[in-house]
């Protein structure tokens, strides 16, 4: 009989409602994680408690109000959606027992109770899939470490996969370059395709984060899929927090600055969030969109991220399927005895 197999979804969460006190809640949880602030513990958490959560969470909460819709926050709403379409698809590929679950690193549903929801359908075998498409210590290890800790507390443990990212991977290439050609085709072409990824800091890549290198390899396979020459495309970082260097260009500065060079009208594509969320609906299409106008624009468009796109379910299918063959076949890439006794 074949062993049911788990998929968890794992993005990185947001406030339960538009308000000061539920962003403050989020963001206690998210800055407090180690990976995502690595100053030492006790120089960051009297600064975080002290000026950060009484300070920080009633601007936010602003901006989250923004993009709020009367279903609640998009990147939970969407990362539902993207669940359940990654399921109906992968029910057509895979035979075997399977149920998939979304987790959150720092609001519910959480991992913990993502994987509690696995082992309560029985299945003995999970998949992890972090929904970051370039691997970073921040994301996809904040993922690594709360599965790893949540597991340490089961007595009987299932077999693992954990994906550490996809961020070269064809159909994912594929459905953002289909992505931003339909966008063009819908709302007409610009001359110059910025493609915007999430900063971390400097210091991070320095000590080995890969993200850095992830990034631009994404957006150079998306550029020659688009077959857009150099100059037709750059890459920027965005969300930059506190007083340190993250990676540069800043999204930001380039598109106050693009104007003046002669580029009026950009396109701004964001391939490093697999749904939108506050970063891209907020900071992209309204607080930079303002800010390219204000600088003398003349056209800004913003290409939604993949979301529940039938393309990018199919794509992370893909990708599943893959990471999966061994279980779902699990003769698959062995000869029978007899074969490998008589090629001996």
């Amino acid at each position: 009989m074949t062993e049911r197999i788990g998929i968890l979804l794992v993005n990185s969460g947001t406030p339960q409602a538009a308000e000061a006190a539920a962003v403050r809640a989020f963001l206690a949880r998210f800055l407090a994680d180690p990976r995502v602030v690595e100053l030492p513990r006790a120089l960051w958490l009297p600064l975080l408690y002290g000026i950060v959560l009484p300070l920080r969470p009633r601007r936010v909460a602003k901006k989250y109000r923004r993009i709020w819709s009367a279903t609640g926050s998009p990147l939970k709403e969407l990362s539902e959606r993207l669940s359940a379409e990654l399921a109906g698809a992968l029910a057509q590929r895979i035979l075997a027992p399977l149920s998939v679950e979304l987790g959150m690193l720092y609001s519910p549903p959480d991992v913990r109770a993502a994987l509690a929801r696995l082992r309560a359908s029985g299945a003995q075998r999970i998949l992890v899939l972090p929904l970051f498409p370039q691997y970073c210590g921040a994301t996809t290890g904040a993922v690594f470490d709360q599965v790893t800790a949540e597991l340490s507390r089961w007595r009987s443990l299932p077999e693992l996969h954990f994906i550490a990212d996809y961020h070269e991977h064809p159909g994912y290439i594929e459905a953002l370059r289909a992505s931003v050609t339909e966008h063009w085709q819908a709302h007409g072409r610009t001359a110059h395709l910025l493609i915007s990824f999430h900063g971390i800091p400097e210091g991070y890549v320095q000590q080995g984060d890969p993200y850095f290198e992830r990034c631009q390899t994404t957006a150079r396979l998306l550029a020659d899929e688009l077959l857009l020459p150099d100059g037709a495309w750059s890459v920027s970082f965005q969300s930059r927090f506190g007083p340190t260097g993250w990676l540069k260009p800043y999204t930001i500065e380039v598109l106050n600055g693009m104007p003046a060079r002669g580029l009026r009208e950009v396109t701004v594509v964001c391939p490093g969030f697999a749904v939108d969320c506050l970063e891209t609906l907020e900071e992209i299409d309204i607080e930079n969109r303002e800010a390219f106008m204000r600088a003398g624009g003349l056209r800004f468009q913003y290409v939604p991220a993949l979301n529940a796109r039938a393309a990018h379910a199919q794509a992370l299918a893909d990708l599943i399927e893959q990471h999966c063959r061994g279980w779902t076949h699990p003769g698959h890439g062995r000869l029978p005895s007899a074969a490998r006794g008589a090629s001996a």
